[in-house]
């Protein structure tokens, strides 16, 4: 681990043009409005699909679109190398991409299990034969959903701050008597960010805070809230060789669990985990790096991911990341790039404890990692 200690926490900075500016910005994208069994949904692409590849497909959390959630991440110089061999698909949860019109009155909302049922819909109309999910809270739920009821089309799943449960009356309770005393912006704020988190880096607290209250539609934010509130349980359980592997629900791709170590969301994606296959499940739990991984270590969610995709057979000659390089590796861990290789990078880069990791080996229960 002393390897790691030398990276510094400077990955937020592209997404901060300068005080409280919003710099959420697309590049070389084609965006469409694809009709689907629940409504319409607004999705953008970047690149075309290449092959028999894959599809990089994202789905963003409550209070954010795909820009705010994905954008420093995607932007990022090392996660560009890697979008170089995929095409990338953002979906917009209806009425939360930049500009979204109100919906009329008496308009139902879907629901969890129904945003994830559009998700064919746009597989079909741009072509896609399979992906590689990343979700972000509701986004991870609606990909796991989809995982679920369709497991041909999922090849791999990173899934941040994933919460498998349905509300329960408790937490319901307290999100009701809360609404009384704070408004849909905190609530929502609280969702994201620890305690210490929205008092100590407010920088990043105040572009979101003004993110969540300006940019998103507030009466179409309340309705997405409401679906992921009223969600279900995912009713996923982990598979006992000799026992039920055959028959239990759980996901059968790979899977990278990300939440950082300061999370509203810790206990959450350690909940997740149990009930995931340890064969085919990464947990990466990232040191002080709080609510939102993605925007704030953007550089080490790419290595982590590079790996990730590399462990699935693609990029097999790709290079290190450029956080890769800032540190000192034996260099027969870093030159051979073959997927049983590359899976042992992930490890190593989170190396210390794990769960089940992406060579089928069953491991301790969680990876920490400095960042």
């Amino acid at each position: 681990m002393d390897e790691l200690q030398d990276v510094q926490l400077t990955e937020i900075k592209p997404l901060l043009t300068n005080k409280n500016a919003r710099n959420f910005q697309d590049f070389d994208c084609q965006e469409h409005d694809i009709e689907t069994p629940h409504g319409v949904l607004h999705v953008t692409m970047r690149g075309v699909p290449k092959g028999n590849r894959p599809v990089i497909l994202t789905y963003h959390d409550i209070g954010l679109n795909h820009k705010s959630c994905f954008n420093t991440l995607f932007n990022y110089e090392d996660m560009q190398e890697i979008t170089q061999h995929f095409a990338v698909v953002h979906v917009d949860a209806p009425g939360q991409q930049e500009g979204a019109p109100p919906f009329p009155s008496g308009y139902r909302y879907p629901t969890m299990d129904e945003l994830a049922e559009m998700l064919p819909s746009v597989m079909t109309q741009l072509k896609v034969n399979s992906v590689i999910g990343i979700g972000v809270g509701a986004g991870a739920y609606i990909l796991t959903r989809f995982a679920l009821n369709n497991p041909t089309l999922v090849e791999g799943l990173v899934l941040i701050n994933i919460d498998p449960c349905a509300e329960g009356w408790i937490d319901w309770a307290a999100s009701k008597l809360s609404g009384w005393t704070s408004n849909l912006v905190d609530i929502v704020m609280a969702h994201h960010f620890s305690t210490d988190e929205l008092t100590e880096n407010q920088e990043l607290i105040q572009t979101y805070r003004l993110h969540i209250a300006q940019d998103i539609n507030q009466d179409n934010l309340a309705l997405f809230c409401g679906s992921y509130q009223y969600r279900r349980d995912l009713e996923i359980e982990r598979p006992i060789v000799g026992l039920n592997e055959d028959t239990v629900n759980t996901l059968t791709c790979p899977a990278l669990l990300v939440v950082g170590d300061t999370s509203p969301a810790v206990e959450a994606v350690v909940e997740c985990n149990s009930r995931l296959n340890p064969t085919k499940t990464t947990l990466l739990k990232m040191a002080d790096c709080g609510g939102l991984p993605q925007v704030v270590q953007p550089g080490k969610l790419a290595e982590a991911f590079k790996y990730f995709v590399q462990g699935m057979g693609y990029m097999p000659s790709a290079g290190m990341t450029r956080l890769a390089r800032s540190r000192t590796t034996s260099s027969s861990s870093i030159t051979s790039m073959d997927s049983s290789r590359s899976r042992n990078n992930l490890n190593s880069l989170l190396e210390g404890s794990a769960t089940g990791g992406l060579d089928g080996q069953a491991r301790p229960q969680t990876m920490e990692v400095s960042c």
